[in-house]
């Protein structure tokens, strides 16, 4: 168990020395998710730019992915959204060097992250 926990580690420090970006880890499913330091900015830009690509109806009100209703949670699942349909790869994760890509799952309560 310590093993796995150094590795995520090293695979979480690994990813902000190159970028921002990793490749996917032994087959593990990846998520792609806004830095926490995106400017709002950019996150709108993120925004805007992956929902003009893919379908973003679960972030509008009502729907399971609206709240927390803000830029950071936003943008984090559209650009997932868009990472996901676009099979993967850590190029599609890049959004201006905003995102990281993430194993561990970031869904929550009933917003299901694809």
């Amino acid at each position: 168990m310590a093993k796995a926990a150094a590795l995520s580690l090293f695979l979480l420090l690994l990813s902000f020395i190159s970028g921002g970006t990793l490749k996917m880890v032994n087959g593990e499913k990846t998520w792609c998710v806004a830095k926490p330091s995106s400017d709002q900015a950019t996150l709108l830009a993120n925004i805007n730019y992956a929902c003009s690509q893919v379908d973003c109806r679960v972030l509008q009100r009502g729907c399971p992915c609206f709240s927390p209703d803000n830029l950071m949670n936003h943008a984090s699942i559209a650009m997932n959204l868009y990472y996901q349909s676009r099979g993967r790869n850590h190029w599609n994760c890049c959004f201006q060097n905003s995102a990281l890509i993430v194993t561990t799952d970031p869904s929550y309560g009933s917003c299901t992250y694809a």
